[in-house]
């Protein structure tokens, strides 16, 4: 009999991430959350700042802080660091 050691839904979700299904998956996750601000937390969960995500998205800097404002609202955490930990343990923000 084979050892079952919930190594398939890990190694599932590492397959979705891979194939696009991930963005699916945080859908499924944060259905409050809009495209844009799951993109962002994505980019935050992964360790990048404002100014980063500013650049790569080109937009202003101002802009990316009321989406993480907004992300933070929704996600009903007090602070950066807790977004991250919610988008880590729902298996965001690993593609750096």
């Amino acid at each position: 009999m084979p050892f079952d050691d919930g190594g398939t839904n890990v190694a599932q979700r590492i397959m979705d991430f891979f194939t696009g299904a991930h963005q699916d998956y945080a859908t499924t996750v944060f259905p409050d959350l809009t495209n844009r601000e799951r993109e962002i937390l994505e980019l935050v969960a992964a360790g990048h700042r404002n100014h980063e995500i500013a650049r790569r998205l080109v937009l202003s800097e101002k802009t990316i802080r009321n989406h993480v404002a907004s992300v933070l609202t929704k996600l009903q955490v007090s602070d950066r660091a807790a977004a991250v930990a919610k988008a880590r343990d729902a298996g965001l923000g690993h593609a750096g």
